[in-house]
């Protein structure tokens, strides 16, 4: 009779710089949008609880803001959230991008080799690159004290399936820390909130987006399949403001549309999405602020 293999969880963050796919890489693990995704640098703000349960194992990913040296009260809050998410791991998953590594990533992966815990590499996007190119970057972290480095792009899904059964093998024997069909820690007002600010980052210009937060101001479910959501898009600039709003309302119809059929597919009901656009100065470095949008805790 063979042996029972024993159950395997654990607390895994996700680490690295700015826009090399963590987020999505978690998103396709889990199979589901949990977290949103962009190509701006420095799309997630907040720590985002992922959840993965199979039938040997439940992962519970912790994906972190891209690291960086931060110039705002935001950044500072963003680099704590990492901090935090270091705190009592069981494994490390780190993600490199393949098309551009930087110096930041040695310095990343040298900060993470006196953690007492095993230490996975995902070089990421390598849909993108000739299989040459994948070895090269590969042999760059040979030195770093990598338990494992495996090649995946979360585009295409090839070596999802091998960074999975990679970290089953480096995880604890442990408990089912959530219920099988949980897969986030979010609220549905944060996760919609965070779905308007994607939109809002796919659509405007480079100068706008980091001064861009969202405030859910009402969400009331009117009838059995209708819900009206009415949300407040704050920027810095009454420039932006313009922006943002487009000729005769164009572009936050744009953002509107957008948002209003994922958050659908999120809450499985109609949505009557009202959307305002409000100026307010320098609010990643106000306390106040950041706190009324849900990045500062303290």
């Amino acid at each position: 009779m063979s042996e029972e293999k024993k159950f395997r969880s654990g607390f895994i963050p996700i680490v690295g710089r700015p826009n090399v796919g963590k987020s999505s890489i978690m998103n396709a693990l889990i199979g589901e949008k949990v977290a949103i995704v962009s190509n701006r640098p420095q799309t997630t703000r907040n720590r985002i609880m992922g959840v993965v349960t199979t039938a040997e194992s439940q992962f519970v990913f912790l994906d972190t803001p891209g690291i960086h040296e931060p110039k705002t009260r935001l950044g500072e809050y963003m680099m704590h959230s990492v901090k935090d998410a270091l705190e009592g791991m069981d494994c490390v998953l780190m993600v490199a991008d393949v098309t551009s590594v930087r110096e930041k990533e040695m310095e990343i992966a040298d900060s993470l080799k006196d953690r007492k815990v095993p230490r996975i590499l995902a070089i990421n996007k390598i849909d993108l690159v000739h299989p040459e190119e994948i070895l090269a970057v590969t042999a760059r972290f040979s030195g770093k004290g990598f338990d494992d480095i495996i090649p995946v792009s979360a585009v295409s899904g090839s070596g999802l399936k091998e960074l999975a059964d990679c970290l089953t093998s480096h995880l604890p024997e442990g408990p089912r820390y959530f219920p099988d069909d949980m897969m986030t820690d979010q609220p549905e007002r944060l996760l919609c909130a965070e779905i308007i600010r994607e939109k809002a980052l796919r659509h405007l210009r480079d100068e706008i987006p980091h001064g861009i937060g969202v405030e859910m101001m009402k969400m009331e479910q009117l009838s059995e399949g209708l819900t009206e959501i009415h949300a407040t898009l704050y920027c810095e600039k009454d420039s932006h403001k313009r922006i943002i709003i487009g000729k005769q309302g164009s572009m936050l119809k744009v953002i509107g549309s957008e948002a209003r059929a994922d958050i659908e597919k999120l809450l499985d009901t109609h949505v009557n999405l009202k959307l305002w656009v409000k100026i307010r100065p320098d609010w990643r470095n106000n306390l106040y602020d950041l706190r009324t949008l849900g990045y500062e805790s303290k």
